[in-house]
């Protein structure tokens, strides 16, 4: 229950009065030759994920984001940001957002920003995602105190994209971009039948499965997808790269297989001439389907949530 409180404190503090500063409050006269270009922008207090209140700006205009969850998010709500960081174990952005962020610098890795570069992309708004180093906060927030950190641990990504949503002062046009989410899942349900579905990253030590809470996984259950017992478990991880004496775990009607890197997609092209991958029932059914890693395997927001979702309805109605 703790997510949806939190949602409630994220849609209370949205609904509070702009809270103005300088001469933006007062009523009274400003003072001779006092400059209007000299008053501070309006502000307004928001709760971020960690429950602590930020004043970030009424109508940010320069935004950093740290992940990519931020990044897809932002893009969602029809914002530019001036500047953004590489994606999942990559050194460029995320490969589905490539042509929506170019020439946008980079300004590090994720979660690992490059203080200098955030410097000089001159934000007036940081969303932070899950960064959790407080010697980094502290250092973005002498950048610009309007830093939010706007995901905890074990968030959906719902409710993170709101709490993006909230900070940015959007959130009628976030409960829009969920509204439709929502009714292209209600579309694609009446379209495939239930399916008992495996979603797997290859990593060069092997292959390792999402547990239910993982990003890809949410919208599998959107859409009344099932699992497979190893893998229906309620939590936010992957798996350890498992053996190939383990490959039953990744078993399923379904076998939805991502890879992030090169030694990945080499790994798995030597495990699939092997006979315990040759003998799993997805592989004998031809239900294997390859994903775009850097969607399915990281997580994401609305932009990376339809990609999932149409790459399960496309699967399943192929069918």
């Amino acid at each position: 229950m703790a997510p949806l409180r939190r949602l409630g404190g994220l849609l209370v503090a949205a609904a509070a009065v702009l809270t103005a500063v300088a001469c933006g409050a007062s009523s009274a006269p400003a003072a001779p030759g006092a400059s209007a270009a000299a008053a501070a922008p309006a502000v307004r207090e928001v709760k971020d994920a960690t429950g602590t209140l930020i004043k970030v700006p009424a109508q940010p205009k320069r935004v950093v984001t740290l992940t990519q969850e931020d990044l897809d998010a932002v893009l969602a709500l029809g914002v530019t940001p001036v500047g953004i960081t590489n994606g999942q174990g990559i050194d460029t952005p995320p490969a589905y957002l490539a042509d929506k962020v170019k020439g946008i610098p980079v300004v590090g890795n994720l979660l690992q920003p490059v203080i200098d570069k955030v410097v000089e992309a001159r934000p007036d708004l940081i969303l932070a995602g899950d960064l959790q180093d407080q010697q980094v906060l502290d250092q973005l927030r002498k950048v610009t105190p309007a830093t939010v950190v706007t995901m905890a641990p074990a968030d959906d990504w719902k409710l993170s994209f709101m709490g993006v949503g909230n900070a940015l002062n959007k959130l009628d046009a976030a409960r829009k971009v969920m509204a439709d989410y929502d009714a292209r899942v209600a579309a694609a349900k009446a379209r495939i039948k239930p399916a008992e579905v495996s979603i797997v990253r290859w990593n060069p030590q092997g292959p390792s499965w999402m547990e239910k809470r993982q990003f890809a996984g949410f919208v599998a259950t959107d859409l009344g997808l099932t699992r497979p017992a190893a893998q229906d478990k309620d939590g936010t991880a992957h798996s350890m790269p498992l053996s190939l004496e383990a490959l039953s775990d990744i078993d399923g009607e379904w076998l939805f297989v991502s890879t992030l890197t090169a030694d990945g997609e080499k790994t798995l092209d030597e495990v699939r001439r092997t006979p315990a991958f040759k003998e799993l029932k997805a592989v004998r059914a031809g239900h294997v389907v390859p994903v775009n890693g850097s969607v399915w395997s990281t997580r994401g927001a609305p932009l990376a949530a339809g990609v999932v979702l149409d790459d399960l309805v496309k699967a399943l109605t192929a069918a």
